[in-house]
Order: structure tokens, then sequence, then C-alpha cells
């Protein structure tokens, strides 16, 4: 090989291995597995009604699942995660009523989940936040 030829080769090297990294970099902030893992306190507002409660979230790829604990007991969730999206929703009971309560909210650069809740039986909505404990 000439030394103008291995000149040029190692100069088209550069450009690629900055493709390679910068690729690989953002695949793996794409696959963050666990953005939506761990504790998170819930602040929630719906029809007038304020309320806390502490979840606890397991995210494995695209599926959410855990529990979420208030007054009335703790209650299992399962919801999806797509990117900075998340939805969950679990079933209870109100004065013998069964509910549906559903999530949707955003996670912003802070870790702060915001969005709307939602009571389905009752047709009432009403808007949450969420911060991960620390």
């Amino acid at each position: 090989m000439t030394p103008a030829l291995s000149a040029y080769t190692g100069f088209m090297r550069i450009p690629f291995l900055a493709l390679l990294l910068a690729s690989t970099a953002a695949l793996a902030v794409a696959a963050d597995p666990g953005a939506f893992s761990g504790k998170w306190q819930v602040s929630q507002s719906i029809a007038g009604n304020e309320n806390t409660q502490t979840c606890t979230f397991a995210q494995n790829g695209n599926d959410l699942s855990g529990s979420c604990g208030s007054e009335q007991g703790t209650i299992q969730i399962s919801g999806k995660v797509d990117d900075k999206k998340v939805t969950w929703s679990f079933k209870t009971e109100y004065n013998g009523s069964p509910l549906t309560v559903s999530y949707a909210g955003t996670i912003d650069a802070q870790n702060k989940i915001t969005g709307t809740v939602t009571v389905e039986e009752f047709s009432v909505s009403g808007d949450f936040s969420a911060i991960q404990a620390k």
C-alpha cells in the first residue's frame, strides 16, 4: 500500500469510528431499560379530589408492572412504556363499585412524570405528577 493510500484509509476510519460511536451512544440512550423503575410519589387531582400515593414500578423493556399503595391498601398496576411516554392502570373498588383508574404521562429531563388520570366508570379525569423517590 502506498503512503498516500494508507493516509487516505486512516483518514476515512475517523468519520466511520465517530459514526459508529455516535450510533452506539444513541442506541444505549433509546434502550434504557429502567427509566421508570423504582419508587415514585404520585400526586393526583381528579374532580376536586386530591390524593398522593407511593408506587413502585418495574420496567422490563416496554412492559411496566408494580404496585401503588394508598390509604385503601396496595394495588397491582400494569402498563406500557414507549420512549418517554408511560401508561399504567389498575382496578379497584369505590363503595362496592368496580373502578378502572388509568394514567398517561411523559417523563421529562428531571425524572418527573406529568400527565392525565382518568376514572373510566365515572367519566372523570384530572392531572397527575410523579417524582422519583430518592
